[in-house]
């Protein structure tokens, strides 16, 4: 999920093979390259399939490296989450990450608080109660864009954590939505399968028109969500 999008560009992702061989060999190859490896972007068939449940593919050495990849490709485009897949890997793995500083009155709309730094493996989240809210969100794959989702507003998150233990935790606001958005990853959704069309923009109309601590100017302007899903 980005915070706002970019990034490199002499890595080539590999195709999507899902066999425990093929995973091992793409991440082998990435992990070689000696560069940070450029975010596959939309059209990529890696972004649409089904991850595969991480099974010891990897081992401890090779996991940790993998992860701190991902990591650093993410502070650099910048984003607050990346899954697997948006390297070209088709794994279920994700990092999730976000301190950078907002606008307290930004923050304070959209329920966004610091979350630390953590790597999920086999995510699975199931709302926690009725309640959605919509915000604006972009992703490091479909560079330029925002747009409107509409998304349960606390979750609970099932996964496998770096040491093996299986974990739950609960989340809401802001890292609700990172959660919601990285777990979508690995499961073949992209956020525009869940966006409110109407409401797409690209980054430089965002920026000048729509980026209010919440939506509903950019909901009676553009025409979307005409029932508030928060009444």
């Amino acid at each position: 999920m980005s915070a706002d999008a970019r990034n490199d560009a002499s890595y080539t992702a590999p195709t999507a093979e899902t066999s425990d061989e093929a995973i091992q060999e793409a991440v082998e190859q990435l992990l070689n390259a000696g560069v940070l490896p450029p975010i596959v972007q939309v059209g990529h068939p890696v972004l649409r399939q089904q991850a595969v449940p991480f099974t010891g593919q990897l081992d401890d050495a090779e996991l940790g490296r993998l992860v701190d990849l991902m990591r650093r490709v993410m502070h650099k485009a910048p984003g607050v989450g990346l899954a697997a897949p948006q390297l070209g890997i088709p794994l279920q793995l994700a990092v999730l990450e976000d301190r950078f500083d907002v606008d307290p009155d930004v923050a304070a709309a959209r329920g966004r608080e610091p979350l630390p730094f953590f790597a999920m493996l086999n995510p699975r989240y199931e709302p926690l109660g009725a309640a959605k809210k919509a915000f604006y969100e972009g992703c490091l794959s479909l560079n330029g864009l925002q747009a409107a989702v509409l998304r349960p507003e606390s979750v609970r998150l099932d996964f496998t954590a770096l040491d093996g233990t299986v974990q739950q935790r609960d989340f809401t606001g802001w890292q609700a939505r990172i959660v919601q958005h990285e777990t979508d990853h690995v499961h073949g959704v992209l956020y525009l399968d869940r966006a409110e069309l109407r409401s797409l923009s690209n980054n430089a109309e965002y920026s000048a028109r729509w980026a209010q601590p919440d939506i509903s100017h950019a909901r009676q302007e553009l025409g979307f969500l005409p029932d508030d899903p928060e009444s």
